[in-house]
């Protein structure tokens, strides 16, 4: 049974104003915190923003991109940070500028998603598949920060559309033009996140597939899309990273290196909790979600011709392979699982309306009530987190720099492992503590910082490195996020060894001080900070 041209016109018009909708919400309050108390949490949002953005600040607030001995992850990853600094030439460097254009990105990821399904399948299922990632709750979240997957996620989905042209193309000058793009998009894909190597063989499967009986052909293909990606990549890396910065581009590897397992049952473990972790995109979703998949193998195989279904579970199941080997099973990387996990749910959900007789009607009964909960639950809870912001963190770190320039103290420079992130909100010309080329006892007596930042506690091996060359006196504290673990930001004064006074040579005691410092926190809440008398 056909669906009536009106009621199709009516609901194609009702998903673009529910999506276009819940797009818009997306650009609400850029500022706001990454929504405190909700189900996922990321300890991005209290560093990659400024980490992966930091050569761009870098850039206006302390004259150049690049600062030796400090975390420089721009010199492997310099696709992002280069958009930054294009924004920012026009509006300064500001946090609601650089989520904009995040958001934005993830706009155009909406739309090459439906213009890759449209493709495949019905307008119908296209517009689903928007309606679907549009009022995510998980992708409200992430997609507001500004991150590297939003961009890996556009740059994936852009190839896969060339693919699918390039297949289609009926001049062999056109072909090659969409091939040679590809390839220059794998390169951006690297260059943007190293993990989108593991996204390539979905976009070698499309590239591959309408060339598989022509070896020339294929041969050809391989060729130019190989040449286009290799050679812009290998001319950056010889001209650029490997005479002036191999080895900020070595230890963005070595920094991230998490343990990994020893057995094959902690293998097995890890890989399981990876396929776990997909629920957090939305637990009601990805089990309709893996159903259906599984469903197509028995009820609509012919669902598996379809180029565009396979490159997807290519894509998903690439990504979960890597959030497995790496081991570390944050919530943001599942945003690069969430849209080709959609896109092969609607077109297996399209797959269904294939079926004759009460499986067809059993099946889209279950489906529409299962995807109709779910739309419901996602669009409420993004609906919440859009109209109840908070701004804990930007209040953190407005208040902290206001302090340090109200009480100057030689540097205005900070030290703290949030430091970038408070440099993209304030301005304020940061050092990271925790990683960098250069020991932290050499990086502080290059930078003499006058400040230091450190969340609710101070860490043994950075205090030991600081009392090398300074004391720390505790100046202020300030409430920020929801993590019982990272929920104070509390600022340090940095004192030179030097400058003490004669008393001061005196040993160091510890003694018991309000948390709060010269804030004036309360009592009850305290710590041990080690000071001179």
């Amino acid at each position: 049974m056909k669906m009536k041209p009106w009621v199709g016109r009516i609901l194609l018009g009702g998903g673009m104003v529910f999506a276009a909708t819940f797009f818009a919400l997306h650009l609400l309050h850029p500022r706001a915190d990454f929504p405190n108390f909700s189900p996922w949490m990321d300890y991005a949002k209290y560093t990659d923003e400024g980490w992966y953005g930091n050569a761009a600040v870098s850039y206006f607030v302390r004259g150049g991109w690049y600062v030796a001995g400090d975390f420089n992850p721009a010199v492997a990853l310099p696709v992002w940070p280069f958009l930054e600094w294009i924004v920012f030439h026009f509006t300064g460097v500001s946090l609601a500028a650089a989520r904009v254009t995040a958001v934005l990105i993830f706009g155009g990821s909406l739309a090459l998603t439906y213009a890759l399904v449209r493709r495949n399948a019905s307008r119908w299922a296209a517009m689903l598949g928007v309606v679907i990632l549009a009022s995510n709750a998980f992708l409200y979240c992430f997609s507001r920060v500004a991150i590297l997957e939003p961009l890996l996620i556009f740059l994936m989905l852009l190839s896969w559309l060339l693919a699918m042209l390039a297949a289609g193309a009926g001049k062999p000058w056109q072909r090659a033009g969409l091939l040679m793009g590809i390839g220059l998009l794998l390169c951006a894909m690297v260059l943007t996140k190293t993990t989108a190597v593991f996204l390539f063989p979905a976009i070698g499967y499309l590239v591959w597939l309408p060339c598989r009986r022509e070896p020339r052909r294929l041969l050809s293909t391989v060729a130019m899309v190989g040449v286009s990606a290799g050679v812009p990549w290998l001319a950056y890396y010889i001209l650029v990273v490997k005479p002036h910065y191999v080895q900020d581009y070595r230890y963005l590897f070595a920094a991230n290196i998490y343990p990994q397992p020893t057995t094959v049952f902690g293998w097995l473990m890890a890989f399981w909790y990876a396929v776990h972790g997909a629920l957090w995109i939305d637990p009601k979703f990805v089990s309709l979600a893996a159903a259906l998949v599984l469903l197509s193998v028995f009820l609509f195989r012919e669902l598996w011709r379809n180029p565009l279904f396979v490159a997807s579970l290519l894509a998903a199941a690439g990504y979960l392979f890597f959030i497995g080997f790496h081991n570390n099973m944050q919530p943001r990387y599942y945003q690069v699982v969430a849209f080709p996990l959609t896109i092969g749910a609607v077109l297996a959900i399209q797959g269904v309306g294939s079926l004759r007789g009460w499986r067809r009607a059993a099946l889209a009964t279950g489906v529409a009530a299962g995807l109709g909960f779910s739309i419901f639950v996602n669009g409420r809870e993004t609906v919440w987190f859009a109209f109840h912001p908070d701004y804990t963190f930007v209040n953190a770190a407005e208040n902290l720099t206001r302090y340090i320039d109200e009480h100057p103290n030689r540097n205005r420079t900070l030290l703290s492992i949030s430091g970038s992130n408070i440099s993209l909100i304030t301005g304020l010309p940061a050092i990271c503590d925790d990683f960098g080329t250069l020991d932290l006892p050499e990086r502080i007596r290059q930078y003499q910082p006058g400040w230091y930042a450190a969340w609710n506690e101070l860490d043994p091996g950075t205090l030991e490195d600081l009392h090398t060359q300074y004391s720390l006196t505790e100046v202020a504290n300030f409430p920020a996020y929801d993590d019982e673990d990272r929920n104070r930001l509390i600022l340090y004064r940095l004192t030179p060894l030097e400058e003490q006074k004669p008393e001061a040579a005196a040993p160091r005691k510890k003694r018991r001080v309000p948390m709060g410092g010269e804030a004036g926190k309360p009592a009850e809440m305290r710590r041990v900070v080690d000071q001179t008398r």
